[in-house]
């Protein structure tokens, strides 16, 4: 399975969508940052599975319809920081679907992700991505779980791993930095959780239109498909 996230930065990269759909032979887009009023229904053999509604520039996920049957969408609001509340950018900021694929008949679920700005602290995004677990175990519980988007934690990255496995889940970082806008704020800004999924790969791709370059998780289904045992919400 080839999954692709990628902050389009206020919509501004978003013509770039079908070549990398195409020149990656995608099975699924997860987008940040889009606008939502704005978003085709299909990019090549991808088809728009749902949206956020709260805000006008949000999350998006895209499948591709003849490997996967898709069984509902949901989007969520997390934990509001000082800047969600003051300038209100972002109501939703988690966007998940469940899926079949028709070629295995595993299920699994996928996800969209965008978490508080640098403005806020490191342990209100780890509550926000701890929370965003908790709702996709509420679409499926014990399936086989991808969360990838703009975790916005560049710093202490070692320390936020250690929190994943503690709850269950494997954080994955690519091979090379995501964001390199301003000489402070260089890292790895987006990558991928997981949860009974082989994290082959997560790479790089080159840079585009948005400030966050996009990513392309490469992953296996676990060996032990089916109910996963022993996994927290927190």
């Amino acid at each position: 399975m080839r999954v692709i996230s990628y902050n389009l930065r206020k919509h501004k990269a978003s013509g770039e969508l079908l070549n990398l759909t195409q020149d990656f032979e995608i099975d699924i887009l997860c987008l940040q940052e889009c606008d939502t009023t704005d978003l085709p229904e299909t990019l090549g053999p991808l088809h728009l599975a749902d949206a956020t509604k709260g805000n006008r520039l949000g999350l998006a996920i895209y499948y591709r319809m003849d490997r996967f049957a898709s069984h509902e969408t949901k989007t969520f609001a997390l934990k509001k920081s000082l800047h969600d509340l003051v300038l209100a950018p972002a109501h939703e900021r988690l966007i998940g679907i469940r899926v079949t694929d028709k070629e295995t008949d595993h299920e699994l679920v996928i996800a969209s992700f965008h978490a508080a700005p640098l403005t806020a602290s490191n342990s209100l995004r780890r509550n926000q991505i701890h929370a965003a677990h908790a709702e996709l175990l509420g679409m499926g519980a014990g399936l086989m779980t991808l969360m990838v988007g703009d975790f916005n934690y560049p710093f202490f990255t070692k320390n936020l791993t250690e929190h994943m496995k503690n709850s269950g889940y494997e954080l994955s970082l690519s091979d090379r930095r995501t964001y390199t806008r301003y000489k402070v704020f260089k890292g790895h800004f987006d990558f991928a959780t997981s949860l009974g999924l082989n994290i082959e790969s997560v790479e790089t791709l080159p840079r585009g239109a948005s400030d966050h370059l996009p990513i392309l998780v490469t992953a296996q289904y676990g060996e032990d498909y089916g109910p996963i045992q022993g996994i927290t919400e927190s």
